[in-house]
């Protein structure tokens, strides 16, 4: 059985995930680069929702409040009773995400790594979401391409080896989740709009309002989706104008069907122009059904598609991240510092 620099077999390499990137606070314990011993959540969802969106500050003292309370929970939950001679490496998102809710993950990590003397590794929160994939599917092989969509980006990127990718085309304004959480708050639906409009678009008609298709003039694979949303809120004002009320379950179906488009044509257009047809989604809007649906049947993909527990922001991914980085010589020290706008894989766009 392989050793590693004489420790505890690989298979049995425990490392501790934290993720505190946004309005989530999750720990979890990973043995390997998959098993899951213990990982849980504290959403800040419902606490949000009085203000139809992320409040930084309030979002970081509700981290301050859980962090600790979890670490503690899912440490016993998987029987470490003594992390400073069990646990092997602590991963931490360090970025991208919000500068206050970032430092309580990140300052929390390093107190526990110098407290244990544990190893630590930071984690972009982009490759988080990438090894969600691997942690669910181990029959994914690199190279392949991994479309992060949700409330904050909306990225594909060509991971073509584990630390070793390319940005192949990002958002130029408002990420899709971020637009269809604007959409609902017109309409008058509760936040998160995203699975609202998910659930109200099964009933409605996806051909009854006309949106426009990719835009022109977008560099590259990259996207924007300012023009789609700010379409979706002028119908409905016009409508509302003429005292008409709006179908909503139709106008959710038309207006989900429009997002979807945009992101299956962006893929189709990068398998195209890597070769690669190997095809992985994730973050919260890979949750959506109609995005997975189109994913999942289009033909001549290999999809993957994480189950819906790893769209979220979770620890799960952060610390198969963070073993994988580990394992392939990278290090963090303690002087390691937060950053809310931190960079990922290479700029060019191809």
């Amino acid at each position: 059985m392989q050793l590693l620099f004489g420790m505890r077999p690989l298979d049995r390499f425990l490392t501790l995930g934290i993720e505190s990137s946004c309005d989530d606070t999750s720990i979890a314990l990973l043995e390997g680069q998959r098993k899951i011993l213990s990982w849980n959540i504290s959403s800040q969802t419902e606490r949000h929702a009085a203000f139809g969106g992320v409040v930084p500050e309030y979002a970081s003292r509700m981290h301050l409040e859980a962090i600790l309370p979890l670490t503690r929970e899912v440490l016993a939950n998987a029987g470490v009773s003594d992390p400073a001679r069990e646990l092997d490496l602590i991963a931490v998102t360090r970025g991208p995400g919000l500068m206050g809710s970032l430092l309580v993950g990140v300052m929390t990590a390093k107190a526990f790594a110098q407290a244990w003397g544990v190893p630590l590794i930071g984690v972009n929160h982009l490759e988080g979401h990438i090894f969600a994939n691997v942690v669910d599917h181990e029959e994914l092989d690199f190279p392949f391409l991994c479309m992060v969509v949700s409330g904050g980006h909306t990225e594909i990127v060509l991971a073509r080896a584990s630390g070793d990718y390319q940005m192949l085309g990002a958002t130029q304004d408002d990420a899709a989740g971020e637009a269809f959480d604007k959409v609902a708050k017109v309409l008058g639906l509760p936040y998160p709009g995203g699975p609202v409009i998910d659930r109200l678009a099964k009933q409605g008609d996806p051909k009854a309002f006309h949106f426009p298709a990719v835009l022109p003039n977008i560099e590259g694979l990259n996207f924007s989706f300012s023009g789609l949303k700010t379409a979706a809120i002028n119908q409905i004002n016009t409508l509302r104008q003429k005292g008409a009320e709006v179908p909503v379950e139709d106008f959710c179906a038309s207006f989900q069907a429009a997002v979807v488009r945009n992101l299956i044509t962006r893929l189709e257009q990068a398998v195209e122009q890597t070769g690669v047809k190997s095809v992985a989604i994730s973050g919260g809007v890979a949750a959506n059904s109609a995005f997975r649906d189109a994913v999942a049947t289009h033909p001549g993909w290999n999809a993957f598609l994480p189950s819906k527990m790893f769209c979220t922001d979770n620890a799960v991914m952060v610390a198969a991240a963070g073993y994988a980085a580990f394992m392939r010589g990278e290090r963090s020290d303690i002087g390691m510092a937060a950053d809310p706008a931190l960079d990922f894989g290479e700029d060019e766009v191809i």
